[in-house]
């Protein structure tokens, strides 16, 4: 008897099912139902919407807050330098090196 293959379903469907149940206008079971799925698969897709909602918002690029602190500092730094730079180059034009 040949095996069973394993159905699979697109992001989107998921996604679909997973705000219906969040809406809570319909129980998991009948989402279930309707859609001929299992109840505990449509609370899977439900919770790990939950958990994924909040980084729709994050802002593009990963932690950029981090990263603009990180740029002002290397900024800083290289000003910091330069000044120095400028400096040690007239010390030895006046010392005659």
């Amino acid at each position: 008897m040949p095996k069973k293959k394993r159905r699979s379903f697109s992001s989107g469907f998921k996604a679909r099912i997973g705000l219906e149940a969040l809406s809570g206008l319909k129980t998991v079971g009948q989402i279930a139902r309707e859609n001929k799925l299992h109840a505990n698969q449509v609370s899977q897709w439900k919770r790990e919407l939950k958990e994924r909602l909040p980084q729709i918002f994050d802002k593009p690029g990963g932690e950029s807050d981090e990263r603009d602190e990180l740029i002002r500092e290397l900024y800083g730094k290289v000003g910091q330098l330069t000044i120095e730079l400028e400096w040690l180059q007239k010390k030895a034009k006046a010392l005659g090196l």
